[in-house]
């Protein structure tokens, strides 16, 4: 099986795709009506299934990822001068890249309220949202508690700057 979370390539949030090997079997989670081949109930939004197509069609044919490389490894190149990175010597991820630094909590670092405002980061995935253990990536990684619980995402895109990764590198700098 292959998930695809549209919103991870601009496509509208809450829209994506998932591809089954012929052969997999899965149970349905809301029974009733046939659709997809008696996988689940109920109608699927054709709107969010065109963009969701319509932005795999312009990440397929998009030739600045490159560009986005350059600036995460400038990122990591920096940010590793003042934060101590929690995860492999050089990020395996095209577009993320992780620190943390030790005793302080990730959680407290996002949104306008924390150390980083008007910065958009993570302490986690969205999924595990509220949570506040070790991330499982991070334990399996074998991160220690005291960095990894400080742990901060930064996701970087298609308009992202070399000025802003300088000045959140910058702002890093005065809470390091």
């Amino acid at each position: 099986m292959l998930s695809v979370a549209g919103h991870k390539l601009y496509a509208p949030k809450g829209v994506g795709a998932l591809y089954i090997r012929d052969g997999v079997s899965l149970e349905p989670l809301i029974h009733g009506a046939n659709h997809e081949s008696s996988r689940r109930a109920g109608t699927e939004n054709v709107l969010l299934a065109v963009a969701l197509g319509a932005a795999c069609d312009l990440a397929r044919t998009w030739k600045g990822m490159d560009s986005v490389r350059e600036l995460r490894d400038l990122f990591w190149e920096l940010a590793k001068q003042v934060w101590r990175s929690s995860g492999p010597e050089r990020p395996s991820d095209r577009t993320v890249a992780q620190h943390s630094q030790r005793q302080l909590r990730g959680t407290g670092w996002c949104g306008d309220s924390g150390a980083l405002p008007g910065v958009a980061a993570s302490s986690g995935s969205a999924c595990h949202a509220g949570s506040v253990e070790l991330s499982l990536v991070l334990r399996a990684m074998g991160v220690a508690p005291e960095i990894g619980m400080g742990a901060i995402r930064f996701s970087l895109g298609r308009s992202t700057t070399r000025g802003e990764i300088e000045a959140v590198v910058e702002d890093l700098s005065s809470i390091a």
